[in-house]
């Protein structure tokens, strides 16, 4: 009998792919989606698509029936925006979801994000046994505790909770392809602090592996693992090779605390307007700081390891842009 999954974010960069991967290994799948979403790119993959909003609760009634897993994938995942923005649906949105899910599904999976450990040089060689910290930054803050909601529902799924922190997830479709693509092909964009340190990247078909391990793996109710590819790539490189796919370079650098400081000012000015700013706090953490985080606990408890190489996970990323970025 074929197992059965729930994904909800299944239309998203990250979820469309691992409802692929889930039909390869005869799972059937039941993908949430918003009314009116386009579904288009996942109707082959899926065996149903339900109607729900994770930010309302009554439209997930009977939504996790008879799960063997809750993949829940769906968030808000802009890096800019007012603390509600975040909260409704990363920390509303997970409350719901377990809500709707306990005693129904077994198991329930929350994608969070290395994030929730808070940024800073303490993320270097973070383990899931270490404490994280706050940042003060909406979208870190909510996965944080977004996090805590998800081990206080361990008793109530047959097979408990697990929880999965990406590190940088890249790929087609991805924010860090598709949108700063976007940006090298209208303006200029620097490093921060030249670039030196780690991207602590992850391609999203390793981190999928890494997903269905962790949501099918006995010993890992209860528990919470780490996954960033073993990849020595530095954010001079990973910008280098990706402006080049469309005929550009990173031009010049800027500080780490001069990126901070425009960061907090434009966000400041920007966010009660409703519109993205020039540059956010979260960006500049990200890309100023080392956030490899400790990664062998999932090597050791669920067999995971790095599958696809950096070179073939550019090659992979090169296709999508010249059909996506460069058709025009």
């Amino acid at each position: 009998m074929s197992k059965k999954a729930l994904v909800t974010g299944a239309t998203g960069f990250i979820g469309s792919r691992l409802c692929r991967e889930l039909k390869k290994e005869n799972w059937e799948i039941r993908a949430l989606a918003l009314e009116g979403e386009n579904c288009d790119h996942i109707s082959d993959d899926v065996s149903e698509i339900v109607t729900g909003d994770i930010t309302r609760r009554q439209t997930l009634d009977g939504i996790g029936d008879g799960m063997d897993v809750v993949f829940h994938l769906a968030a808000r995942v802009l890096d800019y925006g007012s603390k509600k923005q975040f909260y409704a649906p990363i920390y509303d949105g997970t409350q719901n979801m377990l809500q709707a899910c306990a005693n129904q599904a077994s198991r329930f999976l929350f994608v969070s994000s290395i994030a929730a450990c808070g940024l800073g040089k303490h993320l270097k060689g973070f383990t899931e046994t270490d404490i994280p910290k706050k940042s003060g930054i909406p979208y870190n803050d909510a996965k944080n505790d977004a996090e805590k909601r998800v081990r206080s529902y361990q008793g109530q799924f047959k097979n408990g909770c697990v929880i999965v922190r990406p590190s940088n997830v890249i790929g087609p479709r991805s924010a860090w392809v598709d949108e700063l693509g976007k940006q090298f092909l209208k303006s200029v964009v620097p490093l921060i602090d030249k670039g030196q340190y780690s991207a602590s990247l992850i391609y999203v078909d390793n981190l999928v592996n890494g997903i269905l391990l962790a949501g099918e793996t006995d010993a890992a109710s209860g528990q919470t693992y780490q996954f960033r590819d073993d990849w020595d790539v530095t954010w001079k490189q990973y910008l280098t090779d990706l402006s080049a796919l469309v005929g550009k370079k990173p031009m010049g650098s800027v500080p780490y605390s001069v990126a901070w400081a425009i960061a907090t000012v434009a966000e400041k000015l920007t966010t009660p307007l409703g519109i993205r700013p020039p540059a956010t706090r979260l960006a500049a953490a990200v890309m100023g700081r080392d956030n490899d985080v400790d990664t062998s606990k999932a090597q050791k408890e669920l067999g995971w390891q790095t599958k696809i190489s950096y070179p073939e996970a550019m090659d992979q990323i090169g296709t999508w842009v010249r059909d996506n970025l460069l058709t025009n």
